[in-house]
């Protein structure tokens, strides 16, 4: 395990991204806000540990599925945090094929984003390297 402070960066800007959209409804809540959920996740794993960008994605997206599969039955009821508003808010509490959709294009996405910047650093490793003068 080894820390990624640039994952980290990345993690921090989609949860506060997340926490602003978390104040809006509609479209940009449920759809936008499940499409970054996913990056988020990825991001944070990706800050500790050094994972191949497809396996992690897939890894995120079986997590996003299952929880929101887990909509579908009384989950939270059968592990008593029904009451609970953050479990509530964390597990959600309605199951809908377009949150699958969101996640599915936010980990395809972040996945080809993530393959192209290694390529990208690989071929070019000075690019964020910070040299005083």
């Amino acid at each position: 395990m080894t820390f990624n402070l640039k994952y980290f960066i990345a993690f921090v800007l989609v949860l506060g991204t997340e926490l602003v959209i978390a104040t809006t409804s509609g479209f940009i809540r449920h759809t936008f806000g499940d499409f970054l959920a996913v990056i988020g996740v990825y991001f944070l794993f990706k800050s500790f540990f050094n994972i191949e960008p497809i396996k992690l994605g897939i890894g995120v997206l079986a997590l996003a599925f299952t929880i929101e599969l887990l909509q579908l039955t009384p989950f939270l009821e059968h592990i008593g945090l029904s009451e609970y508003r953050m479990a509530r808010i964390a597990f959600g509490s309605t199951f809908s094929y377009c949150d699958l959709i969101a996640y599915s294009l936010g980990i395809l996405s972040i996945i080809k984003i993530d393959l192209i910047l290694i390529k990208f650093l690989k071929t070019n490793p000075k690019v964020l390297t910070y040299q005083s003068q």
